[in-house]
Formats: structure tokens, sequence, C-alpha cells
């Protein structure tokens, strides 16, 4: 590992440390009133607990992104909300961004990922290309029409290079990971980034 890998790396675990050292304190030390001041401070601790293990996550996921070689974590952001990470940034193939994703879901304390990243460097698609991502788009959105369970009109649907890539709002995660299982199905997808909100 060069010296600012190294670095990054000490960096992010030490900041993991001291944020998951500093939230075991806070809660120690402040409890629960019977009365509604009480309460207040402790919903206000949850607030604050729910963000340093957020924070605390983000640095795990920094370090095992720069701890793994096939990945170049440089342009990539980590943001994570009650445990949803968010990748956004540029990677240099599909490839390193589903890399990048396992070695996210492996961190303690990831509860799910939204990929965002996106291949930089990518030039003009041939016409072939092109053709068959804008079949598998007509087709994916044809079978999410025909599924009665999937909100088809708030779900936009863009291809490239046959990633699918699901937009969008539905009403519950059933029916995001229902229409992110009818899109899996369709010939020539070959990964779904499924960014649907509910």
């Amino acid at each position: 590992m060069n010296k600012i890998q190294m670095t990054k790396t000490l960096t992010a675990v030490v900041l993991g440390t001291i944020l998951a050292g500093t939230t075991a304190m806070a809660n120690d030390t402040i409890t629960q009133e019977p009365n509604s001041t009480g309460a207040k401070i402790d919903n206000s601790m949850k607030s604050a607990s729910n963000y340093m293990g957020d924070s605390a996550v983000t640095a795990k996921v920094k370090s095992a992104l720069v701890g793994d070689k096939t990945v170049n974590s440089n342009d990539i952001s980590v943001v994570t909300n009650k445990g949803v990470v968010t990748l956004s940034g540029f990677v240099t193939s599909q490839a390193q961004a589903e890399r990048a994703v396992a070695a996210t879901k492996r961190v303690e304390g990831v509860t799910s990922v939204s990929d965002k990243l996106h291949v930089k460097g990518v030039h003009r698609a041939s016409v072939k290309t092109y053709a068959s991502d804008t079949a598998i788009t007509s087709e994916v959105k044809a079978k999410l029409l025909a599924d009665s369970m999937i909100p088809s009109r708030t779900v936009k649907v863009e291809t490239t290079g046959g990633v699918v890539q699901l937009s969008g709002t539905v009403k519950s995660a059933n029916e995001a990971a229902r229409a992110e299982s009818v899109t899996k199905a369709v010939d020539g997808v070959k990964s779904v980034k499924n960014d649907l909100k509910y």
C-alpha cells in the first residue's frame, strides 16, 4: 500500500473509532427522565446517535474502499443515512462499480447500498449498443406496465450498456423490490441500479 492509501486508511479507522466511542459515551451519560424534557433529550440523543452511527459507517466504508486494490476510490463519494449507504461519483468500469458496491455491503452497519456510480471515459456507444439499450428499456417499461403491483407511470427506466437504472417513486419497499425483480428477468439486462424512493 502506498503512503497516501495508508494515510487515508488510518484516518478513516481513527475517525470511525472516535465516532463509535463518542456515541457509546453519550449513550452512557444521558438517561431518560420520566418528564417531557427527558424524553426530548432522549429523542435528541437518538438523532445524534444515528448521525454518529452513520458517520462511523461512512468512515468504515471509505476505509474498505481505500483498502480494496481493485477499486479506485479517489472519485467515489460516500454518504450514509440510517444505515443506507449511497455511493456516487465516477469509476473506470462497470465491474469496478460492482466491486465497490460489494465491498460496501460487507461493512458492518450497512443495511443497503444505493449505487449512483457512473462509468467515466465511456465514449459514444455504437449503434448496435444504442439499439440494444433502447430495446431493453422498451421491454422493461412494457413488463412494468403489465405488472399490476408496480405503479409503472412513476418509474423512470434508463439503460446504458445493458445496465438498467430505475428511478422515481413507489409506495413501498415491496414495490421497489418487485420492480427490480421484473427488470432483472428481461433478456439483455446485465445489472439493475434500483434508485426507487418510497
